[in-house]
């Protein structure tokens, strides 16, 4: 997504947040966010937990050889995440980073480029997983029919894109890749080849350590599960009694939305009406579908302007260690 592309998206989305507060009535949607007082506080807390055990969760995907340090990982999870949700850049936009920032910790590139490949897929997998459970849970609870078989619909369609992705870094992909960069590279092709067979034997190492990946695997299951937390904190503050199942099936949904519009940055917008509707179906009014949205998104700037600092820094420190080498 180019960078003008991606501007467009973003100030797009921007309008679209403007514009549902205004017509939700700004005051409503003012007295709803701030009826949730010190729950904010805890907000931020449990999107800390659940950013550090994504982070956890892609450290356990390297083989005990190759680890690097655990609180490296966490770090970089959290720039991940800053990135991403902060930048006007596409939501993976921020893995590419973090991929680069791994480097910097003295990783090879085409370690960090499989382990970041790799830990996107399991997030996505599990993802899926976390919105079968958010369809179950309201088709169980006598929900909006309507949105569970749009749901449904919706992960019919993602089924085929999430196995492609998988199959894409098995050896079909490598060979498909290797033919198309034939053409492309000409006489320069062996260097493309050396690079992708290094690459793609790194991500057969992760798929040949089963043990990383089903840890991995439950540990994202669990992040998913703690993120509805924040569902259930807001609404409990601003005086509504949901339940955690209810606070699952929004939060599921929610992200299952969000990973379908994965090119808006931030999902601005699209995270905004996501709720609106979701909410609904429990009775919440459009304000409080908003202010539940802005919440979420006060620990994108509590915990991403120290996540964008710290990953310039570690930019800055690789660059002032590069440029102070003798003959550079």
């Amino acid at each position: 997504m180019g960078k003008r592309a991606a501007l467009v998206a973003w100030f797009t989305g921007m309008a679209v947040v403007v514009g549902l507060t205004a017509w939700s009535g700004v005051d409503l949607v003012g007295h709803a966010l701030t009826s949730i007082g010190a729950g904010v506080v805890l907000v931020v807390i449990v999107r800390a937990v659940a950013v550090a055990g994504a982070g956890a969760g892609w450290w356990l995907l390297f083989p005990e050889a190759e680890r690097p340090q655990l609180r490296t990982c966490v770090l970089l999870r959290f720039i991940r995440e800053a990135t991403n949700a902060i930048l006007p850049l596409a939501q993976i936009g921020g893995d590419f980073i973090g991929a680069r920032c791994l480097t910097r910790y003295g990783v090879a590139g085409p370690l960090a480029a499989a382990s970041v490949i790799v830990d996107v897929l399991v997030q996505a997998a599990t993802q899926f997983l976390f919105a079968i459970v958010g369809v179950v849970l309201l088709l169980a609870m006598g929900g909006d029919a309507m949105v569970a078989q749009t749901a449904a619909v919706g992960m019919a369609v993602a089924t085929p894109a999430l196995a492609g992705f998988f199959l894409a870094q098995r050896q079909g992909g490598q060979r498909i890749l290797k033919g198309v960069l034939a053409r492309l590279d000409g006489a320069r092709e062996w260097r493309a080849f050396g690079a992708i067979d290094e690459l793609y034997a790194r991500l057969n190492a992760f798929y040949g350590y089963p043990e990383g990946m089903a840890t991995a695997c439950v540990l994202h299951l669990v992040v998913w599960f703690v993120g509805a937390t924040e569902v259930w904190i807001v609404l409990s503050f601003m005086g509504y009694a949901a339940s955690f199942g209810e606070a699952v099936i929004i939060e599921s949904l929610m992200h299952a939305v969000r990973g379908a519009a994965f090119v808006v940055p931030g999902a601005l917008g699209v995270q905004e009406g996501g709720l609106i509707v979701l909410c609904a179906m429990f009775g919440l009014p459009p304000e409080a579908a908003l202010a539940l949205s802005l919440a979420k998104r006060i620990p994108d700037l509590v915990l991403g302007v120290p996540g964008l600092v710290t990953w310039q820094a570690i930019e800055g420190r690789h660059y002032l260690g590069v440029s102070r080498r003798p003959g550079t």
